[in-house]
């Protein structure tokens, strides 16, 4: 292994919590850091610690439409969160190190396009608001994000599902056997972006070997053909074979080995619940992963691989997944055809239930066929909560047809019909409420 340069951001937010008893509250992080001083890692020379930097509701803006605006939905806690994964993104692209970890929480990946309250225990989605951010100050670039939480990433499909320069990888626990019971493989990206959505539910009680296989065989050639310029990993640990709401057998070691061969330029910490058994190992896994440095003694002290053995019959199963998702890749571009056909537009209804806050939203989306970019985007949304709104997108890296038919979207939408309309380019940098 070669040793690299590697930036962690800390950040626990010890004054935020869903509540005292939440699996998403201040300890989370506590043995983490216990961890990684006891191992020595600071005292590294290729290990540098930096502090979180402040998000802002710019940053917010340019990727969410939060009803009514940003400042009703977030905490303090959540800008620094967000903060802390800009802050390894900066430290990436300025060259300061060679990756980043933002060890941060709250967490985001559940959070959608339009927010409306918590789900999933997020608020923001951390990713999101760093790749806006990463473009709009370093250029466009094509971005590969690899979600290994355990839950299926709902929230960083919804926003990427119309980009065509971003490739959204989640591997987790089959959503018939939990939450939030969606991520399968017919999930496959928008008309514009067909195929760069890309969902591995899994089997309860997989291990690091198929884990590992789903890695190897699908995912590295996927990255492969795709190029990105920049991968990132929606890091969650909640895959720990001793995690409290999940039923997976992934290991410290085993997550280690996944970032050794996956080598993303960030990682950003999402979900995992068992707050001394696992996080602890798996951190300072990744960490030394991430580093360059030899990661094979990190063991969990209850470590036995015989407990966690993966059958055969899984085995099989996930060895036939990934070559069912690999073939619907390989065949995608035929798709967009057949589905696209001679429309002009493409539309979506959907039920949307904000489980931390216990929000029900019905949102109506419709995007524009386009060749040359992610498409026009409007949302008509109505919420639980009273509050109904229509959001116009221009997408980045725009086409002059797509930004046309969304500014006028937005200058001939009927105020009086909502409580709230927003335009939101993120080309320009725009984002507009009336």
């Amino acid at each position: 292994m070669n040793a690299k340069k590697t930036g962690l951001i800390f950040f626990p937010a010890f004054d935020w919590a869903i509540s005292p008893t939440h699996p998403e509250r201040e300890e989370r992080l506590l043995y983490t850091q216990d961890q990684v001083f006891e191992e020595g890692l600071l005292d590294l020379d290729n290990v540098f610690e930096f502090k979180p930097g402040l998000a802002s509701t710019e940053d917010i803006n340019r990727i969410h439409i939060c009803v009514p605006g940003a400042e009703s939905v977030i905490t303090e806690s959540h800008l620094i969160s967000a903060g802390g994964a800009i802050t390894a993104a900066e430290k990436v692209l300025t060259k300061e190190v060679d990756n980043a970890f933002a060890l941060v929480r709250p967490p985001g990946h559940h959070a959608m396009r339009v927010v409306h309250g918590a789900r999933g225990f997020c608020n923001i989605n951390i990713e999101a608001i760093m790749v806006e951010y990463i473009r709009h100050k370093y250029g466009h670039k094509r971005i590969a994000i690899v979600d290994t939480d355990c839950h299926h990433g709902d929230g960083s499909q919804d926003i990427f599902w119309h980009d065509p320069d971003t490739l959204y990888i989640s591997i987790h626990q089959d959503g018939r056997t939990l939450y939030p019971g969606s991520g399968f493989p017919n999930e496959f990206g928008g008309p514009n972006a067909l195929g760069y959505t890309i969902n591995i539910p899994l089997p309860p009680n997989t291990s690091d070997e198929g884990f590992l296989f789903a890695l190897d065989n699908l995912i590295l050639p996927m990255l492969d053909e795709f190029k990105p310029d920049l991968i990132i990993n929606s890091a969650g640990q909640d895959n720990h074979y001793s995690d409290p709401i999940t039923n997976m057998n992934f290991s410290a070691n085993g997550y280690a080995t996944l970032n050794e061969r996956l080598s993303p330029d960030i990682a950003v910490l999402e979900g995992g619940y068992s707050i001394e058994s696992a996080l602890p190992y798996v951190n300072v896994g990744i960490i030394m992963a991430m580093a360059g440095l030899d990661y094979s003694f990190v063991r969990e002290p209850d470590y036995n691989p015989r407990e966690i053995e993966q059958s055969s019959e899984i085995s099989r199963y996930i060895e036939d997944e990934v070559s069912q998702i690999y073939e619907l890749w390989k065949n995608r571009h035929s798709q967009k055809a057949e589905m696209v056909k001679d429309a002009k537009y493409a539309r979506r209804s959907r039920s949307i239930y904000y489980d931390t806050d216990g929000i029900n939203e019905e949102q109506e989306e419709t995007v524009r066929i386009c060749d040359d970019c992610g498409g026009m985007l409007t949302i008509d949304s109505k919420a639980s909560t009273g509050n109904r709104i229509f959001a116009v997108i221009v997408p980045g890296q725009s086409c002059p047809a797509c930004r046309e038919k969304g500014e006028k979207a937005f200058e001939s939408a009927e105020t009086g019909q909502y409580d709230y309309v927003y335009f939101q380019d993120r080309d320009r940098n725009i984002f507009i409420v009336k």
